[in-house]
C-alpha cells in the first residue's frame, strides 16, 4: 500500500507560480507570508550580498513563517529578483512605472534570480536556485504602447513587467533558462526534491 499523500504549502500569492504547480498535478495549498522585502532588499545591497542570495533570503522568510504555523507540512517558498548592471528592479507599482521600466531593459540583457526553499516543521530542508538570462529586442515605442494597452495590468504581477507565456515573449530577442523559472517557479528540480522527501509520489 502506498503512503498517504503529505500535505504541501506554497508560500505565495503568484496566480503564475500556482498555475504552474497545479498544471504539474501536485495537490497543494496556498498561505501567503507576509515578510517586509524591502526592508530585507536594502540590508542585502548595503551588505554587498548578490541578488540571488537576497532571493534565497526572502523566499526562506516566507516559508519559515508559514512552517511555524504548519509544522506537519512541506511548505515552499519562492523570490524572484531581476537585475540589469547595477541595478535590481521591483515590481511595478503602476502601468506608468512599468512602461518606464521595460524602455530601461528595451536592448539590454538582465538576469532572473529565481529561488526555491522548502521549510518542515520549522527547519529548512532545501533550496535551489535558478539564473534565467534574458535580452530585450530593441522594439519599437509604438510597440510597447501596444503590449501595455494589451496586458493591462497583468504586467503589475511580474518583476519584469512582462509575462513570457503570453504578448511578453515578442520583447525579446533572446532567452536562456527554463520559461518555468522565468516565471518564478523552477518545476523539475521542486519535483524532484518533493519525490526525494515522500511528499509526492515517485
Amino acid at each position: 500500500m502506498s503512503a498517504p499523500p503529505q500535505r504541501i504549502i506554497l508560500a505565495s500569492g503568484s496566480t503564475a507560480r500556482q498555475h504552474l504547480l497545479r498544471q504539474a498535478g501536485v495537490d497543494f495549498t496556498v498561505e501567503i507570508a507576509s515578510v517586509d522585502e524591502d526592508a530585507a532588499k536594502q540590508a542585502g545591497r548595503a551588505e554587498g550580498s548578490q541578488a540571488g542570495e537576497v532571493a534565497l533570503l526572502l523566499a526562506g522568510m516566507k516559508a519559515r513563517r508559514v512552517s511555524a504555523r504548519h509544522p506537519d507540512a512541506w511548505v515552499v517558498g519562492a523570490d524572484q529578483m531581476l537585475v540589469c548592471g547595477d541595478r535590481w528592479f521591483d515590481k511595478p507599482p503602476d502601468l506608468a512605472a512599468a512602461r518606464a521600466q521595460l524602455l530601461a531593459l528595451r536592448g539590454q540583457t538582465h538576469h532572473l534570480p529565481t529561488a526555491l526553499v522548502c521549510f518542515r516543521a520549522g527547519t529548512r530542508v532545501w533550496h535551489h536556485l535558478a539564473e534565467p538570462k534574458l535580452t530585450m529586442r530593441h522594439f519599437s515605442d509604438a510597440f510597447l504602447d501596444r503590449y501595455i494597452a494589451e496586458e493591462g495590468e497583468a504586467v503589475l504581477g511580474s518583476v519584469g513587467a512582462y509575462r513570457i507565456e503570453a504578448l511578453g515573449m515578442q520583447l525579446f530577442a533572446a532567452i536562456e533558462g527554463s520559461t518555468d523559472a522565468i516565471c518564478g517557479l523552477p518545476l523539475l528540480p521542486l519535483l524532484g526534491y518533493l519525490r526525494d522527501a515522500g511528499a509526492i509520489a515517485a
